[in-house]
């Protein structure tokens, strides 16, 4: 190829620059579907696959036993100008078969047809039981140091970079179901560290409905659809979840979390994680502690509520998904601090009267504060969400040295289940070759053959000891830093099918997380468990589960029924506990980097706007201007990025406006905004908008004459997330 001329290589960098400029002022909203922009026809110049956009990237280019291969990571994706077989044979057409004549029968030797739709007739795998929706991204995990004396996992060391993949998920729905629905989120992290791939996978709840695994069958079986209609999907509003919950007292505390605002998130980046589990620590001179795991979201704790999730469930059931793959593509990457509780490991495995083995109970903050050990930043999305997010497989049984599990039933339970499922949805033993779980260090693991075996094993004596193969694979001894499992003496017992007493206490922990919210995230859990409960059909199930709340709460039990049409049960005789302050979503502020603003603008006047949105940009916010047609606003070099057709409240965080609309929808916005608690600001011709829609008055209405103003006053507003005293809870 002939090189450029001097004068067409410095105009070439200046247009460059310019565009990285105008990119600066002007930055891209996010959601492009891909890295370049369409032509209007179709292109004929043969040219290699796009790159992937800027946010995207694939899992590491590691080989099936975990060597660097040097390869960049475009080398995983499609290679080539031209359509191929998949064997690399160049074709020339894939849109006719091939016929006896053109009016004729296909015939069988076709092998390009046979091919293409024999792929297709198997592109589905088995979706995950549990967990089946969910959406993932890259990122890294950053070590403080500060664990060191509890815990010698490498990944933890000060300044330790380790690279991350994160999948956030619903419990209970479909694949294609929504995102919003009122459900328990799971949190999986896998760590690719330098002693093998750690998995921590946890939930947005730090207590499970069940304290023995062998139970999880049947909760989910209560959970899932009912089995003769297939509905109601994702959600739990039905006869079976309660017919179960109410006769199994130990999900009561659970239950308490996920008919909280806990249950319907505002986004994955607002959203707490937990272990769940107790684990076993061990340090470099072998002392060991029990401790638990947190993600502390530098966002803050955040949700919806329940109008719109119910609308986000119908207008964008892609809500979460959509809303962390823009922040990342925005470059506002959301980070969360690792944290851990330390207790002593003592015989007991108990913490002021807390049993650490019943994953049914929490230790309140107050008593153990949880420690930052590191900090995870997700900034890369995946760039394909089946070999990625789909073929990703998480296992408890994946630890590091340093850490170790302890006889929690769950979990022990847990240990052998996410083994097992994998060999059913990823069709064999072989899942931890797929790109996305390779771990990023030396695999010799002598296990071989299998359905998809991707590596070529070398020798002939899988086994040890051998001599044909010089002695390889060696054991590790102490000093190389094997995995360890600690040798934990064990109490003489016999063998039994019982719960230890310590695992009897259902209702003192539902009470204290009750006590410990505040009294408009009171009103909402009582909102929730009158709307579940009132989707049940049959009577005695809600007469039984407000024998429940009876044991949890007078208050709670009282307004349910009432709610519900019920009398109140009698009385039961509660413990006095301690509210814990940590449980609360509500009384602090927060950073509000990513948080979207809609801008209501009319384009006849637009006085204001430009510098409004330059400082939301500056701000790490992002803006979207909300306009009656979409394209250029005249001559004003701004673009709508929304339309009043396309533009629902359920997107936006706060609510600007900045003239005159006459629009219905636009009234219809601004009153959602209202009722859902949001900051809303107006200037000039937008404040009579406001009015004409009857929410000119109550807190969160910012109404000025100066744009800048009002939007400090609105961005101050949205550090605390909500406006919750614009509607005064009842509940005290």
């Amino acid at each position: 190829m002939a090189s450029k001329k001097p004068g067409k290589v410095v105009k070439a960098a200046v247009e460059k620059a310019v565009d990285k400029v105008t990119e600066l002022v002007n930055p891209p909203i996010p959601g492009a579907p891909n890295s370049e922009p369409p032509s209007l026809e179709e292109p004929t110049e043969p040219r290699g696959p796009l790159p992937p956009k800027h946010d995207q990237t694939g899992p590491e280019t590691v080989s099936p036993t975990g060597a660097p291969t040097g390869a960049p990571k475009l080398s995983q994706g499609q290679q080539g100008e031209f359509l191929t077989t998949s064997a690399g044979a160049r074709l020339r057409d894939t849109d006719h078969s091939l016929k006896a004549g053109e009016r004729g029968p296909t015939l069988l030797q076709d092998h390009h047809l046979r091919e293409k739709v024999m792929h297709f007739d198997h592109e589905r795998i088995p979706e995950r039981v549990v967990h089946a929706r969910g959406y993932g991204a890259h990122g890294t995990f950053v070590g403080y140091g500060t664990a060191t004396n509890v815990c010698m996992a490498g990944f933890l060391g000060d300044g330790v970079e380790t690279p991350v993949f994160v999948r956030f998920s619903t419990v209970l729905g479909s694949r294609g179901s929504a995102d919003t629905v009122r459900d328990t989120r799971g949190f999986a992290t896998k760590f690719y560290t330098q002693e093998g791939n750690f998995d921590l996978v946890g939930n947005n709840i730090p207590v499970f409905f069940i304290q023995d695994g062998i139970k999880f069958p049947d909760v989910i079986h209560a959970g899932k659809p009912h089995p003769d209609r297939e509905i109601p999907q994702a959600q739990s509003a039905h006869d079976t979840f309660w017919d179960f919950v109410s006769t199994h007292t130990e999900a009561t505390h659970h239950v308490m979390w996920n008919m909280s605002d806990r249950g319907i998130p505002r986004s994955y980046r607002t959203m707490e994680g937990f272990g769940v589990h107790t684990f076993r620590l061990v340090n470099a001179e072998g002392e060991t502690v029990l401790a638990k795991f947190h993600w502390k979201p530098k966002l803050g704790v955040h949700s919806l509520v329940w109008e719109e999730a119910q609308m986000a469930g119908g207008f964008d059931p892609d809500f979460h998904r959509r809303d962390l793959a823009d922040a990342i593509e925005s470059g506002a990457y959301p980070q969360w601090e690792l944290g851990l509780q330390i207790m002593p490991d003592t015989p007991q495995q108990t913490f002021e009267g807390i049993d650490l083995l019943d994953p049914t109970k929490i230790v309140p903050e107050e008593l153990a504060p949880v420690q930052p050990v590191g900090l995870l930043t997700l900034n890369r999305n995946p760039q394909n969400f089946f070999a990625e997010t789909e073929q990703v497989a998480f296992h408890l049984g994946n630890l590091v040295p340093g850490i170790d599990v302890t006889d929690d039933p769950l979990l022990q339970a847990r240990l052998f289940s996410y083994l097992d499922t994998q060999l059913t949805r990823l069709a064999g033993p072989n899942f931890n070759q797929i790109p996305i779980n390779r771990p990023h260090v030396p695999v010799n693991d002598m296990f071989r053959d299998g359905f998809h075996q991707q590596a070529v094993h070398a020798g002939v004596a899988p086994y040890r000891p051998n001599t044909l193969d010089g002695g390889n694979p060696f054991v590790a001894k102490a000093e190389d830093r094997p995995l360890v499992e600690v040798a934990q003496p064990l109490p003489r017992a016999v063998k039994v099918r019982e719960a230890p007493k310590s695992f009897a206490d259902h209702y003192t922990q539902p009470r204290l997380f009750w006590q410990s919210l505040s009294p408009v995230e009171k009103e909402h859990l009582v909102a929730a468990f009158t709307f579940e409960l009132g989707k049940c059909y049959e009577q005695a199930i809600k007469e039984r589960e407000l024998l429940v709340l009876a044991n949890v709460d007078p208050v709670l039990c009282a307004e349910v029924a009432k709610g519900l049409g019920l009398p109140v049960p009698a009385q039961a005789k509660l413990r006095k506990v301690t509210p814990s302050p940590a449980l609360s979503q509500v009384g602090r502020t927060w950073p509000t980097d990513g948080r979207l603003i809609g801008i209501v603008v009319d384009p006849a006047d637009l006085d204001g706007v430009r510098t409004v949105r330059e400082t939301i940009l500056a701000g790490g916010m992002v803006p979207l201007l909300i306009a009656p047609t979409g394209g250029p606003l005249g001559d004003s070099g701004l673009v709508a990025q929304r339309t009043f057709l396309t533009a629902r409240s359920i997107e936006f965080d706060a609510l600007l406006v900045a003239g005159t609309a006459t629009d219905p929808r636009v009234s219809l916005m601004i009153q959602e905004c209202f009722r859902h608690a949001k900051a809303i600001g107006a200037w000039g011709t937008g404040r009579t908008t406001v009015e004409a829609a009857g929410c000119a008055t109550g807190p969160g209405i910012v109404l000025g004459d100066s744009p800048s103003k009002v939007l400090a006053e609105v961005t101050t507003l949205l550090g605390a997330h909500r406006v919750w005293d614009r509607f005064p809870p009842a509940i005290a």
